[in-house]
C-alpha cells in the first residue's frame, strides 16, 4: 500500500471515529441525569429600593442554605436544570445613620435554566446558562411593635448561570456554580401606611458534589 493510500485510509478511520468522539466531548450524552447537593450562599445585592418614607431604603441580609438541583441532558451539549432551596433573610430599612428592623421572611426561589456545556478542558467540564426564577416569600415574622402586617410579593425575573463540574471518581463530581438573579419585589407594613420596593437581585454561589445517573 503506497503512502497516499495509507493517508487516505487513516483519514477515513479518523472521520469515522470523529462522531463517536464528538458524542463525549462534554462528558455527557442525551438522557443523562446529574444531581447536585450543595451549600449555597445567597447574597442580595439590594441594587435599588424605594420607600414611601423619604431617605430610607430597604436592606435584606445574606443567608446560607443547603440546596438540591437536578439536570436532564437533552443532548451532549444542552441540559435543563431545576434548583430547589429555601433561605431566611432579615429585612430592615435604613437612612444611612439609623436602622429600623422590619422583620424576617423565608424565600423559596425555584430556578429553571437552559445550560450549554462546553467541551471538557482537562478535568473541568464548564457550562453556562440562562433561565428564569420565581421567588415565593412565606412565613414573614414582624419585628416587635414595628409592623402590623407585611410580606414580600412573589417576584419573577431572569437568571444567568455559570459553573463547572470536575469528575472525582466513578460517577461522582465536584461542582462550583454561580447564579445572578435579577429580581424586584415589593412589600407593605403598618396597614399599607408604608410601602417599599426592592431590587433584591441576589448573587447565588454554590459548592457541592454531584452524581451522574
Amino acid at each position: 500500500m503506497d503512502i497516499l493510500s495509507r493517508l487516505g485510509l487513516a483519514g477515513l478511520l479518523a472521520a469515522a471515529a470523529l462522531p463517536a468522539a464528538a458524542q463525549t466531548a462534554t462528558g455527557y450524552q442525551a438522557g443523562d441525569i446529574l444531581v447536585h447537593a450543595s451549600i449555597l450562599g445567597v447574597f442580595p445585592e439590594n441594587f435599588a429600593s424605594g420607600v414611601t418614607i423619604p431617605g430610607y431604603h430597604v436592606h435584606v441580609t445574606s443567608s446560607v442554605s443547603p440546596e438540591l438541583d437536578g439536570s436532564y441532558f437533552l443532548d451532549r451539549d444542552f441540559s435543563l436544570e431545576l434548583i430547589a432551596a429555601t433561605t431566611r433573610h432579615n429585612v430592615s430599612v435604613k437612612d444611612g445613620g439609623s436602622v429600623v428592623k422590619v422583620g424576617s421572611t423565608w424565600v423559596l426561589p425555584p430556578t429553571l435554566t437552559l445550560q450549554y456545556h462546553l467541551p471538557q478542558i482537562g478535568p473541568v467540564r464548564p457550562y453556562a446558562g440562562v433561565g428564569v426564577t420565581v421567588a415565593f416569600f412565606y412565613d414573614p415574622q414582624r419585628a416587635a411593635d414595628v409592623t402590623k402586617e407585611g410580606g414580600f410579593r412573589t417576584g419573577v425575573g431572569p437568571a444567568l448561570d455559570a459553573g463547572f463540574d470536575i469528575p472525582v471518581t466513578g460517577n461522582w463530581v465536584a461542582n462550583f456554580d454561580v447564579k445572578q438573579i435579577f429580581l424586584v419585589t415589593g412589600t407593605h407594613v403598618d396597614n399599607h401606611a408604608v410601602g417599599a420596593i426592592d431590587e433584591l437581585s441576589p448573587t447565588v454561589v454554590g459548592v457541592g458534589v454531584g452524581y451522574l445517573f
